[in-house]
């Protein structure tokens, strides 16, 4: 189903909250996504040219392709190809802060979408993620989870929007995201550390919800959206193929589900000690992205800055901040 004149149907929306996902088509053209992949090649050249000059790298494969590129110097060497993805995702994958990045989340057609399900005073959080899954890395391959296994518990009844968004074409052999429908009825379910994957939480096989529907593979084009609700389980299959599989998801919510938007932790250091888990996800930083009520609250990209830093210098150290609230 795609987006029609700007905004989602009726029909569209009751399949959301009944199946607990949904696939929007053509929620942008293709080069709309243009700008953050160039944005992308650049750092990863940029960390290319720093490891050249200190003698560490030697075949960079330039020339090579957006998709093929970082694969290629992975699979070479492991330790230098993820000095190169976390120099563009950080820890956890919610590092990368480019203006492009930021363009994708305060998009026009992601906000009606948002606004869509949610109404119109839309808060976006910092955990966005950016996907980088590379043929053969274990550490990309995501299991079985509920995004609200990782958010605060007061938050579990609360809608909080999760949208999937592929900079390239996605299927089962690069490493689509797998969903149940209809799991999102079944409320939170346990979640466990994943043993071979530090930093993920897994459902084990035996909890995840039994929803009498087969599993969905998110097979889609890339300027096109899976939406996923906070309760939805999901998990991404292996990459199997020689590309990178690019992805992004996004967070929004209503300005009425608990938030840390008026929380500023340089300035008052017990205040944020003391509120740091009024967010459903913290220690990162929620900001405005759209409000009818008080326009002047929407953050643009300095001010999206702004916040990300004061909380990264005041909030949890690196080692805690890697628990990636992710779905692939």
């Amino acid at each position: 189903m795609s987006l029609k004149d700007g905004k989602l149907s009726g029909e569209q929306i009751e399949f959301f909250h009944r199946e607990g996902y949904l696939v929007v088509e053509n929620v942008f053209d293709t080069s709309e996504l243009t700008p953050l992949r160039k944005e992308l090649a650049t750092g990863i050249d940029q960390k290319i040219s720093e490891l050249v000059a200190e003698g560490i790298l030697e075949n960079t494969y330039d020339g090579d392709s957006f998709e093929t590129r970082l694969a290629k110097i992975y699979h070479d060497n492991e330790d230098i190809g993820r000095q190169i993805m976390y120099h563009l995702e950080g820890l956890g994958g919610g590092g990368y802060h480019g203006c492009e990045m930021f363009n994708l989340i305060q998009h026009p057609n992601m906000l009606k979408l948002a606004e869509s399900i949610l109404g119109p005073e839309l808060v976006s959080s910092a955990i966005y993620r950016l996907r980088t899954k590379i043929p053969g890395d274990i550490m990309k391959v995501v299991p079985w989870h509920q995004d609200s296994g990782y958010f605060s518990s007061h938050c579990d009844s609360h809608l909080i929007l999760t949208c999937w968004i592929p900079l390239v074409d996605v299927s089962r052999e690069n490493g689509c995201l797998e969903v149940i429908p209809r799991s999102h009825r079944s409320g939170i379910v346990d979640h466990y550390e994943c043993g071979d994957r530090p930093g993920y939480l897994l459902i084990k096989d035996e909890d995840l919800p039994e929803t009498g529907e087969s599993t969905i593979a998110a097979e889609i084009k890339a300027g096109s959206v899976l939406l996923l609700t906070n309760l939805t389980a999901h998990c991404s299959l292996p990459n199997l193929t020689d590309g990178i599989r690019w992805s992004v998801d996004l967070r929004y919510q209503s300005a009425a589900v608990p938030n840390n938007v008026d929380l500023w932790p340089a300035e008052n250091k017990a205040d944020y000690e003391k509120n740091i888990h009024t967010a459903c996800s913290p220690p990162e930083a929620d900001f405005v992205v759209q409000s009818h009520l008080n326009p002047d609250r929407v953050v643009d990209y300095e001010g999206f800055l702004h916040r990300r830093q004061a909380f990264y210098e005041h909030g949890y150290p690196k080692e805690e901040r890697w628990s990636p609230e992710t779905v692939g």
